[in-house]
């Protein structure tokens, strides 16, 4: 099941070049797991020696969730591997703050290693916690990295005189949910903090935005694909937006894309767990000048769908609103 279109527009309507999606129901869906679960989405990718690995968030029938991981030789055609890959921990120093479950991975090739961040729930709150892994064969849980109420956590691929960076979604009740950079001498201690974009009012990203997929590495900047939510009379819109980082110093917006790029239209990302919802944990960039872009469609099911890299930075630099 799948269909072919644009993902980005124009002011004026007019398309933005050739942002095509191949909109699909890729593997692996709930049907086709190798052990029970209900949903299977909001998944990191990356490559990783000549195989797409996904890291994707599942929901069991407990309502608790656990993070699985598939492979594909195409980044099309994802098989789940038997058993899956984090679970909640349950004797260790995790275990008082994964007691609900684990959720929304991202993945950062950094120094040889994957580094993996994801959603940590339990009574306490959602905190973000660190893990890593060589070969996704085993994974070492690292640290707790942020207190509650914490989501989105990505890190970028490089560091920045000498600290590795990362963007965060504070939750905050007091002002709009906005994205923040923070810095770390070794991943675990994190500071110098500050608001870098905020919500545009009456936008399409009014209510509450947040990082998506790890930076990508451009010649014109660090660009970053980020979901951003609109309150209506029917519940709330998930859509997905990019953004531009300054190459040497991340902290600086250059330019926030004043239209989305991808918006719930399909039926599996207008109808689900979730409705209304298009949430992206993962981005593949390809030598010839694409990214495939993984999103969860309405926290149910995984699609992907493929960008030209330059055009995306295009809207940013030329279809610009501020970022804060």
């Amino acid at each position: 099941m799948h269909r072919t279109r644009k993902l980005a527009k124009h002011e004026g309507g007019h398309e933005a070049g050739h942002c095509q999606a191949l909109r699909a129901q890729p593997h692996p869906h709930k049907g086709r797991d190798p052990y029970p679960v209900e949903t299977v989405h909001n998944a990191a990718v990356v490559k990783h020696g000549n195989e797409y690995i996904m890291l994707f968030r599942s929901h069991l029938r407990t309502g608790r969730s656990l993070i699985g991981l598939a492979r594909s030789p195409d980044g099309f055609r994802f098989t789940a591997d038997p058993q899956p890959f984090l679970t909640p921990d349950r004797g260790g120093p995790f275990a008082a703050y994964e007691e609900f479950g684990v959720e929304d991975p991202r993945v950062t090739l950094l120094e040889g290693e994957y580094i993996i961040t994801y959603s940590a729930y339990s009574r306490n709150g959602v905190r973000i916690a660190l893990a890593k892994t060589k070969d996704f064969s085993q994974v070492e849980r690292v640290s707790l990295i942020t207190e509650a109420d914490y989501r989105n956590v990505v890190i970028f691929p490089e560091k920045f005189g000498g600290l590795y960076a990362r963007l965060d979604r504070p939750h905050s009740e007091i002002a709009p949910w906005s994205i923040w950079i923070s810095y770390s001498p070794d991943l675990c201690y994190w500071g110098q903090s500050q608001l870098i974009m905020r919500p545009a009012q009456y936008h399409w990203d009014e209510m509450k935005i947040g990082p998506g997929a790890p930076p990508i590495k451009t010649e014109q900047g660090w660009l970053s694909i980020y979901h951003g939510v609109f309150q209506t009379m029917d519940g709330s819109v998930y859509r997905l937006g990019v953004a531009l980082h300054d190459l040497r110093d991340p902290a600086k917006v250059v330019g926030v894309g004043d239209s989305w790029i991808l918006q719930p239209e399909d039926p599996w990302e207008i109808t689900g767990y979730v409705h209304n919802v298009v949430f992206t944990c993962g981005a593949v960039s390809e030598p010839d000048g694409t990214v495939k872009i993984y999103w969860g469609g309405a926290d149910t099911v995984m699609c992907m769908g493929e960008a030209n890299v330059s055009e995306l930075v295009g809207l940013c630099l030329n279809n610009a609103r501020p970022a804060k």
